[in-house]
């Protein structure tokens, strides 16, 4: 049986285009062929989050068949070297990718007995055999790579069981996006903190969520009075990320096409991933659409853990250029993504001489619990260049020399304005 059959959309404006034309650009660029004779490109570049699905199972093996969960789908238990493998990825790209979190299999205290729906085995719920060593291990690894590895809410065992019989997904229901009830909900967020707790992984409670089977609605849903969005914010929750083209509802309502705010909480459409939930061992091709690269904890490794790093470093190869490329950039973070994603579609820029322009009254408007006061910009320009600014701050300035000549990305940080302009001088 199919986990998730993914639907390949088409690219999401990964071209250059003159913001101005329409209201939410997916990229803001403007060229000004005047000044000091050569053609200058400005643009807010699209950020792009690695968010890494399902981490945290310790059995691979794929249970639907007698009742069971999905998990990875793959044909050997999970070993520490597989949390080095997210980390490693990190580290050699320079980010902190998002690792959507299942926990069922850290529950040291067989807790989820006493959780309703949450697992297989219902009140004979017993985790024994996955309680050792590995766990310490593993909890270590992540608390002291917290740069390059955020724990992100997933599920606690990623279903939803009624009755001994298996159903997607824990948070809403598959084809109707219904949330599950409140009551419900809220005790499953609390059986994850719980046994993060158990872990002494409490401090990183997330504050981030990717739904899982992506079945999710933006508002609220039919029958409920609240929504996921707002039980998640109350928790500290921020951001939301999931695919807009699968099990996702309200999509009527999402304000900027590649994002929606949902009470104060960012959702972010995460498009299509390049592949299939259980594909292991590949070496992963293809083009980045949109602004998550979105996988599988099984795409990121190795039938034999200690080849993990081939498949992290083809992972690599592919993902480095959107680094350096004009229109695009890796999120650092989360925090990072969510504000430079915001800027990328809603705030206006144009160059005007000598000047870059910008325009902030959309991005005022947002409304999100994370403050998009922070930037970058990048621009091309075949002569050296200076910049400088009275009415935005100029944090760092960065180069990187390309056949078309050189790139300066800027980050910025701006204050309570409608409006601002840098200079450039060669």
């Amino acid at each position: 049986m199919k986990r998730r059959e993914f639907i390949k959309t088409s690219s999401k404006g990964l071209a250059l285009s003159t913001l101005g034309l329409s209201g939410s650009s997916f990229l803001a660029s403007c060229t000004h062929k005047n000044f000091s004779n050569k053609n200058i490109s400005a643009i807010i570049p699209l950020p792009i989050q690695v968010i890494i699905d399902d981490v945290g199972w310790w059995s691979g093996k794929d249970e639907t068949v007698n009742q069971g969960p999905y998990r990875t789908g793959i044909n050997r238990n999970h070993v520490v070297a597989d949390y080095q493998a997210v980390i490693d990825l990190g580290k050699a790209l320079g980010i902190r990718p998002q690792a959507a979190t299942i926990l069922c299999e850290w529950d040291r205290k067989n807790i989820l007995k006493d959780v309703p729906h949450s697992n297989w085995m219902g009140k004979n719920w017993d985790n024994s055999k996955w309680v050792g060593p590995w766990l310490e291990e593993a909890a270590d690894l992540i608390k002291s790579n917290q740069e390059h590895f955020e724990l992100s809410l997933h599920g606690l065992a990623h279903e939803w069981w009624e009755d001994g019989k298996v159903s997607r997904a824990e948070w809403a229901e598959e084809m109707s996006g219904i949330m599950r009830p409140k009551e419900i909900v809220e005790q499953h967020l609390d059986a994850f903190g719980e046994i993060l707790n158990q872990n002494n992984l409490g401090s990183l409670f997330p504050k981030s969520f990717i739904p899982t089977n992506f079945c999710h609605t933006f508002g609220v849903s039919e029958g409920r009075n609240i929504s996921m969005a707002q039980i998640l914010k109350s928790r500290g929750f921020t951001y939301i990320n999931t695919d807009f083209q699968w099990r996702f509802h309200g999509i009527e309502n999402v304000q900027h096409g590649l994002f929606g705010v949902d009470s104060g909480v960012l959702t972010v459409d995460r498009g299509h991933d390049l592949l299939d939930w259980n594909i292991i061992g590949k070496i992963p091709s293809g083009k980045i659409e949109g602004a998550t690269c979105g996988m599988h904890w099984a795409n990121i490794l190795h039938p034999n853990p200690e080849q993990n790093s081939e498949i992290v470093d083809g992972w690599v190869k592919l993902l480095s250029p959107y680094n350096n490329k004009l229109e695009t950039m890796l999120a650092k973070n989360s925090l990072e993504f969510q504000k430079q994603l915001a800027h990328h579609v809603t705030t206006k820029v144009e160059v005007d001489s000598n000047e870059i322009k910008f325009d902030f009254n959309e991005t005022n408007k947002l409304g999100t619990i994370v403050t998009n006061n922070e930037f970058f910009i990048k621009v091309l320009s075949a002569n050296k260049l200076s910049f400088s600014s009275e009415s935005i701050d100029i944090v760092t300035v960065s180069t990187k020399k390309t056949e078309k000549g050189t790139i300066y990305k800027l980050a910025l940080k701006k204050g309570n304005v409608a409006k601002a302009s840098i200079t450039m001088k060669a």
